[in-house]
């Protein structure tokens, strides 16, 4: 059974497909990992709405592509909301020479794994992560 996904705009959007097919396949890779999800939300703006939540929350003075707020209240059992901006998703596939899908699809995942304890301060950290990410991105457009 699917977890409670979903998939919100605040002041943009963000073109996924198959929201279905994207909902069980996180689902299925959270639980590979040992997590269970009971809400995982998905928010997508702009850079301006993104960078406001990223000085009120964090203090952080920068524009940034996703901000992650885990609100678990048990082990193992997932609640957690990923902020996404969808302009810096858009000039982060520019940059890269990636499709805006796979950008997008990266960063929705990159959000999820951070849930399931991967970081990315460290280099080390962000090698692992970026790994992870290729994983789950390759199998996904596999279906």
């Amino acid at each position: 059974m699917i977890g409670s996904i979903s998939f919100n705009k605040a002041d943009a959007t963000a073109t996924l497909g198959n929201r279905v097919a994207l909902k069980s396949f996180i689902e299925k890779r959270v639980k590979k990992e040992g997590y269970s999800i009971e809400t995982l939300t998905y928010v997508f703006c702009s850079d301006k709405y993104l960078l406001k939540m990223n000085k009120d929350f964090l203090s952080h003075n920068y524009y940034t592509d996703i901000i992650s707020f885990d609100l678990s209240e048990n082990p193992g059992n997932l609640i957690g909301e990923v902020y996404i901006s969808v302009d810096r998703v858009k000039d982060n596939a520019k940059t890269l020479g990636t499709s805006l899908k796979e950008e997008l699809h990266r960063v929705i995942f990159h959000g999820a794994l951070h849930f399931c304890g991967y970081k990315d301060k460290k280099p080390s950290d962000a090698k692992k992560m970026r790994q992870m990410e290729d994983l789950w991105l390759t199998a996904y457009m596999k279906l």
